[in-house]
């Protein structure tokens, strides 16, 4: 009997050591997994669902019904609520049909379903939020660091919304929009978000500092008059084409009007 005993012992502690494994195995699944996905979601369990219903509505034609994707769409999972806000909130999403770029439109959604919308999807993964005004404010910026901002746009931007970000022309019929009169908001969000071509910008490649010089830069160059013709801000290419054809032609058709009069006077 004694030598029973300790065999029925190991065999009721072999299920009681399984549950215990998977009762911490779950513990620290519950500690970690949701804890990423409740930073992401900014939104109330009220908010997520009505998010949830009009996405199922207006939105999962192209992206799936839970976001995953389809041919039409890409996947949405881990994009983030500020991804949703900029796109839904420039009118470019929903789109009436897929293209090669979405235009920026007016917007037809409150702000109210937007944030219900972004909600739902920051709850499919973790993803960048919706920045607070603090992030990319630029009202008490120093002429130094808007100076700063000017440099890092010109080394990480012009390249593609052009030196006076009026935008300019991609490969495959795509464009960089001009950032004239974008909102802040809107300028942060792109930025962290990478929209359609346009690279991401995470916060250890450029810090919400650097953001919000960059941002200044951009809305104290809106506020500057301009002297003269612009030409469309582009630079050489619109110079140097006025100037052949204006400049060069004018005198061409001088030189044609001299030689027509001195063979009158002949």
């Amino acid at each position: 009997m004694r030598s029973g005993h300790p065999r029925r012992r190991r065999k009721a502690a072999r299920p009681l050591s399984l549950v215990l494994a998977l009762v911490l195995l779950g513990s620290l699944y519950a500690a970690l997994v949701p804890t990423s996905q409740v930073a992401a979601d900014n939104g109330t369990s009220a908010q997520v669902a009505e998010g949830k219903a009009l996405f199922q509505v207006t939105c999962s034609s192209c992206h799936g019904l839970n976001g995953e994707g389809t041919s039409q769409g890409p996947s949405l999972i881990g994009v983030g609520a500020a991804s949703v806000d900029f796109q839904m909130s420039t009118g470019r999403m929903p789109m009436a049909r897929p293209g090669e770029q979405a235009p920026r439109k007016v917007n037809t959604y409150t702000a109210e379903e937007i944030g219900s919308i972004s909600a739902y999807v920051a709850s499919l993964g973790p993803g960048p939020a919706i920045p607070n005004s603090s992030q990319y404010d630029y009202s008490n910026l120093t002429d130094e660091e808007i100076a700063r901002g000017g440099e890092l746009f010109r080394t990480n931007c012009s390249a593609c919304h052009q030196a006076a970000a009026n935008g300019g022309a991609l490969p495959n019929g795509k464009y960089a929009p001009s950032l004239h009169g974008v909102e802040p908001l809107h300028i942060y969000e792109a930025v962290r978000t990478g929209p359609q071509q346009m690279p991401v910008f995470a916060a250890g490649a450029i810090p919400d500092e650097d953001v919000a010089a960059i941002i200044g830069y951009l809305k104290g160059m809106e506020e500057e008059p301009s002297a003269g013709f612009t030409l469309g801000g582009l630079g050489p290419v619109t110079e140097g084409l006025f100037g052949w054809i204006i400049g060069i032609g004018g005198l061409c058709l001088f030189a044609v009007w001299i030689t027509s009069r001195g063979a009158r006077a002949k």
